[in-house]
């Protein structure tokens, strides 16, 4: 357990708020928007504030990496922020703190209230694009060491600590993973923490325990060389539209499962325990199934909806055309149909493997007279912490202080990101703290953050930068 007095730490933050807020309003002011080109100086701009404010916190050690092309003549990747704290103490465990600078695009006419990069205060939140996902919830760490050796009296943290903040996640990450191997003797820690999720409600604080992987894949079907007449042709010919929907309509079995060979091999099952976690949370269907802006549910024989969206792989179609789509009709064989499909992945699957599956299974389905062709993007891995870790004890124990005592649930997210590659590379168990709310809006138009919330991140840090040398040890 932690000596941190819960009072000082309190104090610190409520004396500190103020100036907090103020940076973080500064912060989101830059429009670190990593897809698009016109923004490259602000995503540099981005990174090098945060280097900024890092030493001002107090880091010694703060960093802009630049992120080298992935072959000569690509572009160039979005420069990540890298910071270390050392702990005075010989036997400190080390921490990793992952979040990312870069947002989504943003613009007035989408549907904000208010300009998305002239953040504003009102009704105890802050909306701006990147107040919740995922700027507020880095920043709140700058002041949670602060209280934590405010409130200890010590003047480096009891941990050995890093921050990795990327500049490119909301661009599908596509240089991270080969600089955590660049940089893996730099990044090396006891526990990776993962500041880029939330919680199950305002009223309910929850830990997340995973991350499904994804891979994804687009497939094209050649018919004739050029569209045809299907009165002249229709009948003694494969049509690629039609094969397009053969397989879409095989995709799943009359049980809603995966139907590809193979799919769900090394698949890691819910344990009792895990399905009863899961079942403690107040989950209201229609509720969600507002949310969704959808009319039932339909998933995976035997499983909850939470167990198929969190727990479970899916198969998904994101796309399918070919063909004359043009008002009134047109009586051809088309010369090509185009499917993109996606998969999300769970702890034990291996992304390589289900690529394989899935190409011998879409080969096996094209008839003669058909060309093919299949690529997959980048995948990403799977990502799950036990529930027994002593480090996950820790993080739930430090966020019940912050919330009161109150229980804290543990949650999963049905999404993808780049945790597990800290995971694979780094060889280190990976935790979730985030405080985000789902009325936050990530994505979307009036992006806002819960003040109240935020001060609970940066509560939880402070106390967890305590308590896990002791769990650890």
């Amino acid at each position: 357990m932690s000596d941190t007095p819960d009072d000082a730490v309190r104090t610190y933050i409520a004396e500190h708020r103020a100036a907090f807020l103020g940076d973080l309003a500064e912060w989101l002011r830059i429009p670190s928007v990593s897809a698009q080109p016109e923004h490259d100086e602000d995503v540099r701009r981005s990174a090098q504030w945060l280097a900024a404010k890092l030493r001002d916190t107090g880091f010694p050690t703060a960093e802009v990496w630049e992120v080298p092309p992935a072959a000569p003549g690509a572009v160039q990747g979005a420069p990540a922020v890298f910071a270390e704290w050392p702990s005075g103490d010989p036997d400190a465990p080390t921490v990793l703190v992952y979040g990312h600078h870069d947002v989504q695009p943003a613009a007035r006419e989408d549907g904000w209230d208010t300009d998305p990069f002239e953040p504003v205060v009102r009704d105890g939140r802050m909306y701006g694009r990147g107040a919740a996902d995922d700027k507020g919830q880095v920043l709140f760490h700058t002041l949670g060491v602060r209280a934590h050796l405010a409130a200890t009296g010590r003047t480096s943290p009891a941990v050995n600590l890093k921050l990795l903040v990327e500049g490119e996640e909301e661009s599908g990450s596509p240089h991270f993973r080969a600089l955590v191997e660049q940089r893996r003797d730099r990044l090396a820690a006891d526990v990776v923490i993962v500041s880029d999720t939330g919680m199950w409600s305002e009223t309910t604080p929850t830990v997340c325990t995973g991350m499904r992987g994804l891979a994804d894949c687009e497939i094209t079907l050649y018919g004739p060389d050029q569209d045809i007449h299907s009165g002249s042709f229709g009948g003694a010919v494969p049509n690629p539209a039609t094969v397009a929907a053969r397989i879409v309509a095989a995709l799943h079995d009359e049980n809603e499962r995966v139907a590809v060979p193979g799919f769900y091999d090394g698949v890691r099952e819910l344990t009792a325990t895990e399905r009863e976690l899961l079942a403690e949370l107040p989950f209201d269907e229609s509720e969600w199934l507002r949310a969704a802006r959808s009319y039932g549910t339909l998933g995976e024989a035997g499983h909850t909806t939470l167990e198929r969206v969190w727990a479970r792989p899916t198969a998904e179609v994101n796309g399918m055309g070919g063909g004359y789509q043009g008002p009134g009709g047109k009586t051809i064989i088309p010369a090509s149909a185009r499917l993109k499909l996606s998969f999300r992945l769970v702890a034990g699957q291996d992304p390589d493997r289900v690529e394989d599956a899935v190409r011998t299974w879409v080969a096996s389905r094209v008839p003669s007279g058909i060309r093919h062709e299949i690529a997959f993007g980048a995948a990403t891995r799977p990502c799950l912490t036990p529930l027994d870790h002593p480090a996950l004890r820790s993080l739930a124990r430090s966020m019940s202080r912050a919330f009161d005592g109150q229980k804290v649930r543990f949650t999963r997210e049905g999404g993808s990101g780049p945790a597990a590659d800290l995971q694979d590379v780094l060889g280190a168990a990976v935790l979730f703290l985030g405080v985000s709310v789902p009325s936050d809006g990530w994505h979307a138009p009036n992006e806002k953050v819960e003040l109240a919330l935020l001060l609970k991140g940066v509560e939880t840090a402070a106390y967890l930068w305590g308590d896990l040398p002791g769990a650890l040890h």
